[in-house]
């Protein structure tokens, strides 16, 4: 069942999606359509689950479950997947490589292969103090606090 994202407790586990490219407004106006219909449903061998989303610079998507009221299983989890499979083909768009970064630039949202960032850290195009996205975050307590911060207090210091 879909709750409101603000509600969820801090433990609750959030997945995050980062799309390659900026979704349109009106993209972002429908995968929301479709991510309200789809939580609705989205259940645990047969029990519902609390759930959420947020969408984030018309780039993100957020998915959150209140693992205290039922925890997400294997089979729960690999449907969701499916689902953002399916907005991946609708939007012509990659939201499953893990092997990209995404930072701010400025006030622009840039995202390169983790091969072009580490070449750009080298080159000092980026710094310990760009922010970055780190998707590698579990719980809404950790994306609340580490999920926008310097590259440096992230898994991407190792460029640094």
């Amino acid at each position: 069942m879909y709750v409101p994202f603000e509600n969820l407790p801090e433990e609750s586990k959030v997945w995050i999606y980062q799309s390659n490219r900026k979704f349109s407004d009106e993209e972002f106006a429908e995968i929301e359509k479709d991510l309200k219909n789809y939580l609705e449903g989205w259940s645990a061998h047969g029990v519902s689950l609390e759930a959420s989303y947020q969408l984030k610079y018309n780039r993100f998507i957020v998915l959150a479950v209140n693992q205290e009221v039922q925890a997400a299983t294997g089979c729960s989890i690999d449907d969701s997947v499916r689902f953002i499979q399916e907005l991946e083909k609708k939007y012509d768009v990659d939201l499953l490589d893990k092997m990209n970064v995404t930072f701010k630039s400025g006030d622009h949202i840039a995202h390169k292969s983790l091969a072009e960032f580490k070449k750009m850290a080298k080159e000092k195009s980026v710094s310990g103090n760009t922010i970055v996205f780190n998707n590698l975050v579990n719980d809404l307590g950790e994306f609340n606090e580490y999920w926008e911060v310097p590259a440096i207090d992230s898994w991407h210091s190792r460029f640094f």
